[in-house]
């Protein structure tokens, strides 16, 4: 008798290179001041496999950045998952605002493509597997992953508001970021 079953992909192994680099825990930091021009990148895109480049959108909207804490496709930090699911939900009322929300992952495309489909995750999910942009922000890291982390831009790309990792503050809730994008000067 034959099974006619949908191969499964085997699950990413949790202890991997990339674990490890980031293993050691580094404390999050401020890197900038606000009203600081936010460094640009280009990273792919899960869904599209496109470059992304954060720059696109200066001189057109805001952005919210959201560094998510993800270990590999089927590992998500305990305490980000729920904040990662409530940022996709939010997703609409971001638009709504006029802002683009923006995550990033630091798994690799292929965890990240499945990511983005088994959550199915609305806004763009861009890939860092090597966390250079989650090191660039000051993220920080801990125990295999870098930390998350939120940030918002004004339409010219500076920096409005920024939240790190804390054990007494874990993320900054959508509605605190929405606030703070109602707070940005018009001009």
């Amino acid at each position: 008798m034959t099974e006619l079953a949908t191969p499964q992909l085997p699950a990413s192994s949790l202890i991997s290179e990339r674990f490890w680099r980031n293993f050691i825990p580094v404390p999050a930091g401020n890197r900038f001041a606000l009203g600081d021009r936010a460094p640009d990148f280009t990273l792919i895109e899960a869904g599209t496999r496109q470059p992304y480049r954060l720059s696109q959108h200066w001189g057109d909207r805001p952005v919210v950045l959201e560094f998510t804490r993800i270990f590999t496709e089927r590992h998500y930090c305990p305490l980000c998952f729920p904040h990662l699911m409530a940022m996709n939900e939010a997703h609409s009322k971001f638009a709504a605002a006029g802002a683009q929300l923006i995550l990033l992952t630091s798994t690799t495309l292929a965890q990240s493509h499945m990511v983005k489909t088994d959550l199915n995750l609305q806004p763009p999910l861009l890939c860092d597997p090597f966390c250079e942009v989650f090191r660039q922000y000051g993220a920080g890291q801990a125990l295999g992953a870098p930390l998350s982390a939120q940030f918002v831009l004004d339409k010219y790309g500076r920096l409005r508001y920024w939240h790190h990792f804390s054990f007494l503050d874990y993320n900054a809730e959508p509605l605190q970021l929405l606030y703070s994008l109602s707070t940005l000067p018009t001009d």
